[in-house]
């Protein structure tokens, strides 16, 4: 037919070029790439093609890796463009279908099955790993574009990414404002605690790239749903409310994310036009067990998993697992222009789901009940027995305990107003009597004026004078009273306005009751910021060391933080000396901390009961190390058996999903055959992705069903969804329009296809080079002409 790119696509092989092909590339070895690429995030094109040449005895061309970048660009578009077809025709091409129905055990309705109090459970995080270095140039062209990079429109073929113009939707001054200002304590007790969401510090370096990272959500069994390009700022609001929006978009009410700071988060969602959706949809936002211990306490009692009723045994850390596998990811991206950047990444994150995530499912449930059995089975008699050592005959004491702990936590977290304005008054006396005694002195010192004056008539010049001339002196002296005097009067003012606040009839005099009782306020005020200073700097201790446990950490880094270590023990230690002194002027004193009290605090939250001083709480029960260990020990065991409830309904859907989905694909196959042959057999390749790892999820669900204690049921459901292309509903595909008309073609977009970029800058081409902008569109185009032409 006078056309040479799709005959050689006949042959089982890619052009590199739409017209007059000098090189193509076979799909096998494509196939190879990608499906190393994936478990093998470091491997470069390059690499590969060089490995390549070495086993075909060929000599190693620069320009073969650009080839080569051109043919597996228009295969993984093939790809997406086969896998659209695929869905289209089991009637599956609605543009949240993915997320809608990404993980069974979280997405798969049955009927009749118990309700959970949090219908999703999900996590999100931002990673900076995943960054890419915005290339300038040194002769923008006359629209004023400074990047090297050639302008696109070319974009990845996925519903996982949400664009930029979606997230920009919720930039404004009014949610950056919400994650700085102080808010009101007692809704948000570490309102002024957490400052990774504040990009100032960072700001200078954000300028270097284009792309900061990623902001991931993932749900609570490590399936990807959504993603967002985080774009020359750090972890701004508007990107886990653009997730946050799409969630509630997809699925509804009584959603709980986890975010490591999810209770700032809340504040800032409830502020946002998102707030009465949120709060009519009963939207809930926790911290994660791990980030979670480094909050206040007052904080966890009302956003740690631990004491959250409905949660289970989730951790929300999710996130962290996911990035620990994208961080090679970096090498690959960091240098590459913004599609191929976000087309690695999405690749990867769809073929860790469907070949990491999804054979691990019934895996991650059989471990979970394990688990959660494992706790009921050794907690129980723990708890019995300790309770009965503590004489409480109810366990839902533990709870009453957990409310009072609340109450009192909050009370600390704003001073009573009076407390503060008597403090204030207590302060300016203070100043008042210092002020008062500077100018007392110079009113005395007015005696030696006659003496002075004496002296003026046998002055010399005032031109002539110095600062050790008598009347130079007199002159300094003169300015120094009238200073004295305007102190003295600014603080009376002050001190009069206060007394009139404080109705305070008679001036509080130095030794008086109420001048002790106000001093030792002031004094415990400085105990609280002595505290805070040690609290902080143990965080970072924690944080540190907790990085220098990290796999894969550099020996470079290791050195650094090491270094970064042995400073922060040096300011912990004086840190602790300013403590003590403060603790020590308290009457009475508090407890002196040493050392090794401090090194070896584990849970941040023992800091908060150092900080009252307005009523003792040692002899409550709930501030007492046992009963504290109890208490957790109980709502530990409360958390697993909601775990289970929650794994009964999860191994239920699982089994009618592997059930109806294998029923249904199989059917859409047969009914597709007669139709069009290619298209079955894609369909029948779209299924064996899932279906490779049935007789291995079916082998884990019996397992289940074995464990003692097993309280749910592995037998086939009814499934509650039956709309168009869902896995129990009656099958009825179609082909696609595109496959019927035999002059369809896909749309002419402008793009490029570059190289990525490697670290050998001399083997690659120029980037102001245009050539090949659109060879892999037209490439594209001519194979989809063909599958039109010849079915």
């Amino acid at each position: 037919d006078g056309d040479i790119a799709p005959a050689i696509v006949r042959q089982g092989f890619i052009p590199c070029a739409p017209d007059n092909p000098k090189n193509a590339v076979s799909l096998r070895t494509l196939d190879l790439y990608r499906t190393t690429k994936m478990r093998d995030p470091h491997l470069s094109i390059q690499a590969f093609v060089k490995t390549t040449c070495d086993l075909h005895a060929v000599i190693f061309d620069p320009q073969l890796p650009r080839h080569f970048s051109i043919a597996f660009d228009i295969y993984l578009q093939v790809l997406g463009c086969v896998e659209d077809l695929v869905r289209t025709a089991l009637r599956r091409e609605s543009p949240d279908w993915r997320l809608a129905h990404v993980c069974p055990p979280c997405t798969y309705r049955v009927k009749d099955e118990p309700d959970l109090k949090f219908s999703l459970l999900y996590t999100m995080d931002g990673n900076d790993s995943l960054k890419r270095a915005f290339k300038r140039t040194t002769n923008p062209d006359v629209h004023g574009y400074s990047a090297s990079d050639l302008p696109t429109k070319l974009k990845i073929r996925s519903d996982r990414y949400i664009n930029r113009e979606e997230v920009n939707g919720w930039a404004n001054a009014t949610l950056d404002q919400a994650l700085t200002d102080q808010v009101n304590m007692i809704d948000n007790p570490c309102a002024g605690r957490w400052k990774n969401m504040k990009e100032d510090i960072t700001k200078k370096m954000w300028s270097v790239f284009d792309e900061t990272g990623i902001f991931l959500a993932v749900c609570r069994h490590g399936f990807s749903l959504l993603v967002v390009d985080m774009i020359k700022s750090g972890e701004l609001a508007k990107y886990p409310i653009a997730i946050v929006e799409r969630m509630l978009k997809v699925f509804g009410k009584n959603l709980c994310v986890g975010y490591d700071i999810g209770c700032k988060f809340k504040t800032t969602l409830l502020k946002s036009r998102l707030g009465d959706l949120v709060r009519k949809l009963n939207h809930t936002c926790l911290v994660g067990a791990f980030h979670g211990h480094a909050h206040r306490r007052a904080c966890q009692v009302d956003y740690l998993t631990t004491y959250v009723e409905g949660i289970g045994l989730e951790d929300f850390e999710g996130c962290e697992r996911k990035y620990s596998k994208t961080n090679p990811l970096a090498g690959t991206t960091r240098h590459a222009n913004a599609f191929h950047r976000q087309q690695y990444i999405d690749t990867y994150l769809h073929y860790s789901d469907e070949f990491d995530v999804y054979p691990a499912l019934t895996t991650f449930m059989y471990n979970n009940y394990r688990q959660a059995l494992k706790i009921i089975r050794e907690g129980v008699p723990s708890l019995d027995a300790e309770m009965r050592r503590m004489k409480i005959a109810n366990a839902s004491i533990f709870a009453t305990w957990l409310a009072e702990e609340k109450t009192y936590l909050r009370s600390l977290e704003k001073e009573p107003a009076e407390e503060t304005l008597h403090m204030e008054y207590w302060e300016k006396l203070v100043n008042l009597r210092d002020s008062k005694y500077v100018f007392t002195f110079f009113i005395c010192a007015a005696s030696t004026y006659l003496y002075i004056r004496t002296l003026l008539d046998t002055l010399p010049d005032p031109s002539t004078w110095t600062d050790d001339t008598p009347a130079a002196r007199k002159r300094s002296d003169g300015v120094r009273r009238r200073h004295a005097q305007e102190n003295y009067d600014r603080d009376m003012r002050v001190v009069q306005e206060l007394e009139s606040q404080l109705e305070v009839e008679h001036r509080w005099e130095e030794g008086s009751d109420d001048w002790v009782k106000t001093g030792r306020m002031v004094a415990m005020r400085s105990y609280q910021r002595a505290l805070d200073k040690l609290e902080g700097l143990i965080v970072a201790r924690i944080f540190e060391l907790n990085s220098m446990n990290k796999p894969g950490m550099g020996y470079a880094l290791r050195q650094h933080i090491g270094k970064a270590l042995k400073a922060r023990a040096s300011a912990i230690r004086t840190a602790l000396q300013k403590y003590n002194i403060a603790a020590a002027a308290l009457n009475p004193p508090r407890s002196h901390l040493s050392w090794d009290d401090v090194v070896n605090y584990a849970f941040l939250a023992d800091f908060d009961l150092l900080r009252d001083t307005r009523q003792d709480i040692s002899t409550r029960d709930w501030a007492k190390p046992a009963a504290r260990s109890t208490m957790d020990l109980h709502f530990k065991i409360c958390r697993a058996r909601e775990e289970i409830v929650r794994l009964d309904v999860e191994v239920k859907r699982m089994a009618t999903y592997l059930h109806d989905e294998d029923r249904y694909l199989i059917a859409c196959e047969e009914i597709l055959r007669p139709l069009h042959a290619p298209l079955a057999m894609q369909v029948a390749v779209y299924r064996s992705v899932r279906a490779r790892c049935n007789e291995h999820h079916w082998k884990r669900l019996r397992d289940i069903a074995k464990l003692e204690g097993f309280t749910g049921s592995i037998d086939v459901g009814e499934g509650a969804q039956t709309g168009l292309g869902e896995s129990a509903s009656t099958p009825c595909p179609i082909v696609p329009p595109t496959l019927l008309s035999s002059c369809s073609r896909l749309p002419m977009l402008e793009g490029e296809s570059d190289l990525e970029d490697t670290d050998d800058d001399d083997e690659e081409p120029s980037p102001d080079s245009v050539d090949d902008v659109d060879d892999t569109q037209e490439l594209i185009n001519a194979i989809f002409t063909l599958g039109s032409e010849d079915p």
